[in-house]
């Protein structure tokens, strides 16, 4: 394609210019026949989640407390079901689920669910 005027368009000197692109799919490719592309998993070990939608904050709150402690964490703050919620931890190979309700959250405290020993427990939030 032509790009006479790119430069100009962040300030520079408009210069005759052409070039090509390609998509991400593309470069994917190329890297794995070069075997290139790194071998990545998306291990999350902690999922949280707010049981209602004005405790979002909080549970954005303790996501990031998590990850400033090294964890991996997904943060779900789309309004869902409970069920789909613990699906969605065990399809991830998460850990641990938080859960923010708002009577734990008024006592200080939120619901730590231990997913591969099925036991529970309300954690202090300090």
């Amino acid at each position: 394609g032509r790009y006479n005027r790119l430069l100009s368009t962040f300030g520079g000197e408009d210069l005759p210019m052409c070039g090509f692109g390609f998509g991400d799919a593309v470069i994917i490719e190329l890297l794995k026949e070069q075997g290139l592309l790194p071998e990545v998993s998306p291990e999350v070990q902690d999922v949280v989640f707010a049981l209602d939608s004005t405790l979002q904050g909080p549970a954005a709150s303790i996501a990031t407390r998590l990850r400033a402690m090294g964890r991996n964490v997904d943060l779900v703050l789309e309004e869902k079901k409970l069920k789909w919620v613990f699906k969605h931890a065990e399809r991830l190979g998460a850990e641990r689920l938080f859960l923010v309700g708002s009577n734990e959250w008024e006592r200080g405290v939120v619901r730590v669910k231990d997913l591969s020993k099925r036991e529970e427990a309300d954690v202090p939030l300090d």
